[in-house]
């Protein structure tokens, strides 16, 4: 699970982007948008990562 102490690193811009500054958007396909975001990179709009953010 991804903590809020986690950063990504966007492929598109370099930017290193911590987890609480990353902007989310909806997820593709069929994932339960209560259970999964997509993180995206503020500075280029890139997508970062899907994560699960649901309870176990």
């Amino acid at each position: 699970m991804t903590t809020t102490d986690d950063s990504f690193e966007c492929d598109t811009c370099g930017t290193v982007v911590p987890f609480e500054e990353a902007r989310r958007s909806e997820t593709m396909g069929n994932l339960d948008p209560k259970k999964w975001q997509t993180l995206c990179c503020p500075e280029c709009g890139n997508r970062l990562k899907t994560v699960f953010v649901g309870g176990e």
